[in-house]
């Protein structure tokens, strides 16, 4: 395996390599496919070199029709001398001749005379692969610059600038976050009110009405042994429901103090 090098740049001398022997097809160049109905359009055969046989191929077939081919017929297109056309005989007229001028004052430099030829034939012998090949092997080998010591920077091991600016930033956000909570839970506070004692007994005088006609409805049912249908079941239920949660509430009014949330 050949190393990678600079030397390898250079160019080598090109050797041509031999031509191969021409090819040349066995089989007969004017001899049509198998099977083909090219050109028989006009004649008795249906198919030409049915049988493949290119050793014994009898040639072509020998019927030519008119315009059988590519193009017209050999000759047909022949000019003759004294069809030329003359003078008026065409349809295009030539307009007549102006001057033309530029509206823009912006043009294109003008043509070269003849007398202005650029100079030709400027070559230079100079081999430019050759010449950055020996630039690259004579250069002298990149010196390491001294490194900097990051613990004589200036800035070392002080915060930047722009997390100050970001700390005082999510800071405000908080303080603005807690005070509209505060003021939430304040607005929530008052919205919760002790209820009176003239309240309180006329809300207990509400439920025992209602336990009573409640008790009443399920007393008419627990006198039937057995209900027989869904609808007496559900209303046993229902009133059974109703009166748990009537005692329910009638023994949170019996405390001491008695607040009322707006908010639920």
């Amino acid at each position: 395996m050949e190393e990678e090098s600079i030397y390898n740049l250079i160019p080598k001398e090109f050797i041509p390599p031999p031509k191969p022997k021409m090819y040349k097809s066995k089989y007969p160049a004017d001899a049509p496919p198998t099977y083909s109905t090219f050109g028989l359009g006009t004649t008795s055969k249906i198919c030409s070199n049915m049988a493949g046989d290119y050793a014994n191929f009898d040639g072509a077939h020998a019927n030519k029709a008119q315009s059988a081919h590519f193009g017209k017929p050999i000759g047909a297109v022949k000019p003759q001398p004294s069809s030329f056309r003359q003078k008026g005989t065409g349809t295009f007229v030539l307009p007549e001749p102006s001057k033309f001028n530029y509206q823009t004052a912006e043009r294109r430099p003008a043509v070269p005379k003849k007398d202005e030829a650029p100079i030709h034939g400027l070559k230079t012998e100079k081999n430019y692969i050759v010449a950055n090949a020996v630039e690259i092997i004579l250069k002298p080998a990149k010196q390491n610059l001294e490194e900097n010591d990051p613990l004589k920077k200036r800035n070392y091991g002080k915060v930047p600038d722009y997390l100050q600016r970001i700390k005082t930033d999510i800071e405000e956000e908080y303080t603005t976050l807690r005070q509209l909570k505060e003021e939430q839970l304040e607005e929530e506070e008052k919205k919760k009110f002790l209820m009176s004692t003239d309240e309180i007994a006329e809300l207990k005088e509400g439920l025992k009405k209602k336990w009573e006609a409640v008790n009443k409805e399920y007393q008419m049912i627990t006198h039937i042994r057995k209900p027989d249908t869904q609808g007496l079941k559900r209303r046993k239920e229902n009133c059974e429901r109703e009166l748990a949660q009537i005692e329910k509430d009638m023994a949170l009014l019996d405390k001491p103090f008695v607040f009322v949330d707006t908010t639920a």
